[in-house]
């Protein structure tokens, strides 16, 4: 039977606050185990939460660029659940009346554009972390992160293939990213993913069964975890099995999905309003002030390169891909106004360095003035676009100038028209056969000549000297 792969997905984005949505304990990530903590975000009785202002401007800001409306009345509620990590016992969140809802955004698959829908984005606070030390047979638990401030963003199911998801989940993590309320770091758990998968035979309204997919940190795992439970789902379906609502974790060293535990419904938390935080009220004037102040995203800013820059709409969509990228292009561009070389290095040389080290185009040892230095040094004669090449990987990683490193190794082009004579002289007396050729009228010999004679110069002849040199001592 055929199926229809039904797919919504869950993000949870930790806020880029300093201090945590309740109480003023930090978010650093990494420090000593607990070190984070005070009688709030641990749950001693007694204590009052506070809400952080500037998680609930972030979670606005997010909304607007989301297209969602914003909830001028909010107010807190209490997911009940028990669990090591949880200190109280229960997670503050929204549940009745999110702060952001009926949203959507765009994605782009295989060339095809299509909307995906925002049901809700609200605001909550995380849990701790359970530390299971193998072989000791201790678990320990880590609050740090308890109370860190999360805007959970849930779609509506109209996904329905692992492309679409990656799609959506790259495209939503590059305008919070954009935004500068989430930094989108999947290791360490900043931005984290959880799609609900179903199938449903091809005609049928009513929604399958649906399995909630965890323990994903990266868009590469996000794909293979829904490729492989969308083969598993069809495999019990086919085989007259039922599918179980269930949540289920990304196993990366067997790749496969596990199941971890049966799948919650919202009465199963017994939410109810949170009486320690009054209702929020959000006022229309503060939200068009923030509407106002909202950065340029990356869907505007790619038809901006296309119109301004004239690059085609495949470079526009790459050096937009990230906000550190776009802007180290343009700071390229206004030293050096020729869009369509830059965007050329940018997105061939630079980026192929910056993937190998793991680097965002901010922290680029090779600066937008360096690599100005270098695309300076070609137009001037003074190297060959051939060794600008193969020394970018050097100003990469040595910290020396471009000109440092040509003048170490020697790579100063000769463009000396006595010097380049003597060697051309040589290469004709090498080749008559082809000699012969050019003058019977054969000019695409002309190349292989040329060649000899960037091969016996050890490629610093100035090409272009070289080849007017030669089509003058031809005749």
């Amino acid at each position: 039977m055929a199926y229809e792969v039904v797919i919504g997905v869950e993000v949870h984005a930790q806020l880029r606050t300093q201090s945590k949505l309740f109480c003023a304990c930090g978010t650093t990530f990494g420090l000593t185990a607990n070190s984070q903590t005070c009688p709030v975000c641990l749950g001693m009785p007694g204590t009052l939460p506070v809400i952080n202002e500037k998680a609930v401007e972030m979670a606005v800001r997010a909304g607007l660029a989301l297209n969602s409306t914003i909830g001028v009345h909010n107010r807190f509620a209490r997911k009940n659940y028990f669990y090591p990590d949880l200190p109280k016992g229960y997670q503050i969140s929204q549940y009745e009346a999110p702060i952001c809802e009926h949203g959507w955004i765009d994605i782009t698959v295989a060339g095809s554009r299509k909307r995906v829908r925002v049901r809700r984005a609200h605001l909550e606070e995380d849990a701790g972390k359970n530390l299971h030390e193998a072989g000791s047979g201790m678990s320990l638990v880590d609050l740090n992160r308890a109370g860190t401030p999360l805007l959970e963003i849930v779609t509506e199911p109209d996904l329905s293939s692992s492309a679409e998801v990656v799609a959506y989940l790259k495209a939503l993590r590059e305008l919070l990213m954009y935004l500068d309320v989430c930094d989108g770091n999947m290791e360490e758990g900043s931005f984290r993913c959880e799609p609900n998968l179903s199938l449903r035979p091809m005609g049928q309204t009513a929604f399958g069964t649906k399995v909630e997919l965890k323990n994903i940190n990266s868009f590469k795992f996000v794909k293979d975890a829904v490729d492989y439970e969308i083969k598993r789902q069809t495999k019990v379906l086919n085989e007259g099995g039922k599918i179980h609502q269930e949540t289920r974790l990304w196993n990366l060293d067997r790749g496969e999905t596990a199941v971890m535990r049966s799948k919650e419904e919202a009465h199963d938390y017994r939410y109810f309003p949170d009486p320690d935080l009054v209702p929020l009220e959000i006022s229309a004037e503060w939200v068009e002030q923030l509407r106002q102040g909202l950065p340029e995203l990356a869907s505007t800013k790619q038809q901006r390169f296309i119109t301004e820059y004239d690059v085609p709409e495949y470079d526009a969509g790459i050096l937009t891909s990230s906000k550190a990228l776009s802007m180290y292009f343009e700071a390229c561009v206004r030293l050096y106004p020729h869009p369509k070389t830059v965007s050329n290095w940018v997105m061939g040389e630079l980026l192929r360095e910056l993937n190998n080290s793991g680097t965002e185009a901010d922290a680029s040892p090779v600066t937008p003035e360096r690599l100005v230095d270098l695309l300076t040094l070609v137009d001037q004669g003074v190297i060959s676009l051939k060794v600008a090449r193969e020394i970018f990987p050097d100003v990469y990683t040595s910290g020396k100038t471009p000109a440092q490193i040509v003048q170490e190794k020697g790579l100063t082009q000769v463009s000396d028209e006595g010097a380049l004579a003597g060697i051309i002289d040589e290469v004709l007396k090498q080749n008559p056969a082809q000699v012969a050729q050019f003058k019977d009228g054969k000019q695409q010999v002309l190349g292989f000549l040329v060649g000899q004679v960037m091969k016996a110069s050890g490629g610093k002849a100035n090409p272009g000297k070289v080849n007017d040199l030669l089509k003058k001592t031809l005749g």
